[in-house]
């Protein structure tokens, strides 16, 4: 309870003022004067003025508020390695216990740190900010931090806390701790497919020197290379950009004795492939309707650098007319089918056959391009079926069917049932209707003795379009000429572009476009497993996360010929999944998290701010013992450490709970002291 006085003046601030300027300068002349009565004068202007202040005894009852201290738990993927979680539960245990123990202290217990996939580094900071910002900065009388020490949001000085309390630092782990990582100093962001971007690593070494390591560079999962560095070197790999999107390159080192942790001597780098001109040559047998179609599908392509050549007028035709009128460019058959060959990306024969421009030899050459890696797309027409067939040379290796004729009957083309799995064919628009809601075609290549499923079947159920594999090279077998139909938009068209532009992709080995594949994405914070398949049914996937844990997810059936699973993304960096027989690989977050580039326990990190506000930073072990300070309630002082002790800041913080006020001169007292005084002044002049 405390007691006052208040003042709450019946006429304006000036003019009580002026009235005690008045009554000091009659005072002043009485006294001077020396005049009889004067004290009991001054007394009697002194009440008269002090009655128009209109003083009031005041008394406050006041109930005493408890200082707040919050406790931040570090519960980041550090603190899981040693024996740190159960020194940090250890601690904590202790740290409460001894906090509660001081009259007046409130403590708030707070978790901070915890990953989600989406933060990257330990951030202490703001959980300490959230879990105080209903709490006045009077009533503030300190922080404790239990974290191994590696936190990423320090404030850059004490006044930035918003709070003028110690802030103190239990530090986990032990003095001694060796890790080993890979640190990126150099990579690229892009490289071209097919060319060689270089990446420059360091091996560091913490806690022991002059050691060497087997450092391992893979990519998607193949190893490149292996190499002995010493710690402290700094390395440069090359790495050849083998397909477009994310190339991963994993660096990882061997490990040493007693190392904390194994999850930094990998790191990891995602180079985005960028295919540079892809190179498409274009033959045409001869001018039909179709042909403009392949053109204009290619040529609009703007990463497509396109070759193509069309014989106008075959050999056998002599008439006597001179060469130079028969052709704008010379047919360079040995510069492309023999020298040249392999720098491209596809070959397109649409509606080819044996002419004499191209000798058998050529056609060997092509085989063997194929069997190489090479893709080859055959759109065909009655030449197939005929005596000139390209069937009829050494072509017919890497050919998926035989000719047998030609069926002239209008059909709707459909997808089989692996054409519904097939991702060249799978979902087509106007597919999914019977008949499908597209133009219909009038001719077939018949063919016999078909070394794969067709993904299209055409007449009479015949295959239409036929998809093969052969060594590392892949064909495509389109067995009708009249593609065209639906690009010209007879009875509706058809979606000719997405057919043709994927089937190309699928030729020159875009990944998104393999028939069994396993992909990994992202959907929001949760992790999804595709699984591309030809099969009816797939096996459970392994997920390892990026600290080594596994778990394992069932695929269900979505679209046809592909499974799906998903799981939560709760950690940062390199995820992977297998199901035995493919691998897919996808990094979350950073490339490499600040949470495992330096995992080893420090008191460092928060030294500097924690004396700056008068804490300390010590460890929680001595030795395998836990070494606890004592907590000490501190009511005034700049500094709350010592030896053995850290000090909390007691406040004397308090809320009004009642009011009572006794005005003097209002009522019967006011009156009494203003007639006595007068009474006074009068009995003093009657004398």
């Amino acid at each position: 309870m405390q007691y006052g006085i208040a003042f709450a003046p019946l006429v304006p601030t000036l003019v009580l003022w002026i009235a005690l300027g008045a009554a000091l300068l009659i005072a002043a002349l009485l006294l001077i004067g020396r005049t009889r009565g004067a004290v009991i004068r001054i007394a009697a202007l002194a009440l008269i003025v002090l009655a128009l202040a209109n003083p009031s005894f005041t008394r406050e009852e006041r109930e005493p508020l408890s200082s707040v201290a919050a406790v931040v738990i570090d519960k980041s993927p550090s603190q899981n390695f040693g024996t740190r979680t159960q020194q940090t539960a250890q601690a904590q245990e202790a740290l409460v216990n001894r906090l509660k123990q001081i009259p007046g202290l409130e403590v708030r217990v707070v978790e901070a740190g915890q990953a989600d996939g989406e933060t990257d580094g330990t951030k202490l900071f703001g959980a300490l900010s959230t879990a105080l910002s209903d709490v006045p900065t009077d009533r503030v009388a300190g922080a404790f931090l239990i974290t191994d020490g590696r936190v990423h949001d320090v404030p850059a000085n004490a006044a930035a806390l918003g709070f003028a309390a110690p802030v103190h630092a239990l530090i986990t782990g032990r003095r001694d701790e060796r890790d080993r990582r890979i640190a990126i100093t150099a990579a690229p962001r892009f490289g071209i497919v097919g060319q060689v971007q270089t990446i420059t690593y360091r091996l560091d070494d913490q806690g022991i020197s002059n050691e060497r390591a087997r450092v391992a560079v893979r990519r998607d999962g193949e190893t490149l290379s292996e190499r002995t560095v010493l710690s402290g070197q700094t390395v440069s790999v090359d790495i050849e950009i083998k397909h477009a999107g994310p190339n991963i390159v994993e660096i990882e080192a061997s490990p040493i004795e007693n190392e904390l942790t194994l999850v930094n001597n990998r790191a990891v780098v995602a180079i985005d492939g960028v295919r540079d001109k892809l190179r498409v040559l274009l033959v045409s047998g001869e001018p039909h309707a179709g042909e403009r179609t392949w053109r204009n599908l290619l040529k609009s392509d703007a990463s497509v650098d396109l070759v193509h050549f069309t014989i106008l007028r075959p050999p056998e035709k002599q008439d006597g007319t001179p060469i130079n009128e028969l052709s704008l460019i010379a047919f360079p058959t040995r510069e492309l089918f023999q020298q040249k060959i392999n720098e491209f990306q596809l070959i397109i024969f649409d509606r080819y056959a044996r002419q004499g421009v191209l000798p058998i030899a050529y056609f060997d050459n092509i085989a063997r391009y194929v069997r190489n890696g090479g893709a080859v797309l055959v759109s065909a027409g009655p030449d197939y079926a005929s005596t000139t067939s390209i069937w009829r040379t050494p072509l017919d290796s890497v050919l998926p069917a035989e000719p047998v004729g030609v069926t002239e009957k209008p059909f709707y083309a459909h997808l089989s049932d692996a054409g519904k799995r097939h991702p060249v064919t799978r979902g087509l628009e106007g597919s999914s209707s019977e008949p499908p809601h597209w133009a219909r075609f009038f001719r077939t290549v018949d063919t016999r003795n078909a070394t794969t499923p067709p993904v299209m079947t055409g007449a009479d159920g015949k295959p239409l379009l036929l998809l093969q594999r052969y060594g590392e090279g892949r064909v495509a077998l389109l067995l009708s000429d009249h593609i065209w139909l639906w690009a010209r938009g007879y009875e509706g068209g058809g979606p000719h572009l997405d057919l043709l532009r994927r089937m190309s992709h699928w030729l020159m080995k875009q990944p998104d476009l393999d028939e069994e594949a396993l992909r990994l994405s992202l959907q929001g914070k949760d992790l999804q497993v595709t699984r591309q398949t030809m099969a009816d049914a797939v096996t459970p996937v392994t997920v390892t996360s990026p600290s080594g844990k596994t778990r394992e997810l069932s695929l269900a059936a979505s679209d046809p010929g592909a499974w799906r699973g998903l799981t939560p993304a709760d950690e940062l960096g390199l995820w992977q999944a297998t199901d035995g027989t493919l691998k897919a690989l996808i990094n979350v977050g950073p490339l490499n998290p600040k949470e495992f580039s330096e995992v080893t326990s420090t008191t460092e990190v928060l030294k500097p701010l924690a004396q700056a506000s008068g804490g300390d930073s010590r460890r929680v072990t001595d030795g395998d013992s836990l070494d606890m300070p004592r907590i000490v309630p501190v009511h005034s002082a700049s500094v709350f450490r010592g030896d053995g002790w850290m000090g909390v800041r007691m406040r004397d913080a308090s809320v009004v709970t009642g009011v009572g006020v006794l005005p003097i001169f209002t009522g019967l007292i006011g009156l009494l002291l203003l007639l006595g005084a007068f009474a006074a002044t009068w009995l003093r002049e009657g004398k």
